[in-house]
């Protein structure tokens, strides 16, 4: 199952004071993309993380990005969505007998 994870700032954080905090995020982020959990990563315009993971379910997608340094300390949490097949296709197309 597809999952999108938004995240969320949970405190203000003074980032230029946290490179090795930061440094460290990116490596727990690269070892989720070597396990092909995680499959895209990117930033919105505001900095926003956008992940999408590829999981059983919101459970396990929540498991492993507590794993996050950032969500250790109780900076960053993620808003947890599941993606189903888009289906409006079938509004069109004849179905076979």
């Amino acid at each position: 199952m597809r999952i999108l994870a938004i995240e969320k700032e949970l405190q203000t954080i003074d980032w230029a004071n946290e490179a090795m905090t930061l440094k460290e995020e990116a490596q727990a982020v690269y070892r989720l993309m070597l396990t092909d959990k995680l499959r895209e990563i990117y930033f919105t315009e505001n900095k926003q993380a956008v992940l999408l993971l590829e999981c059983e379910n919101k459970d396990e997608a929540k498991q492993l990005l507590s794993q996050l340094p950032l969500v250790i300390k109780g900076w960053i949490d993620f808003d947890l969505t599941e993606l189903r097949p888009y289906t409006g296709f079938s509004r069109f197309m004849e179905k076979e007998e």
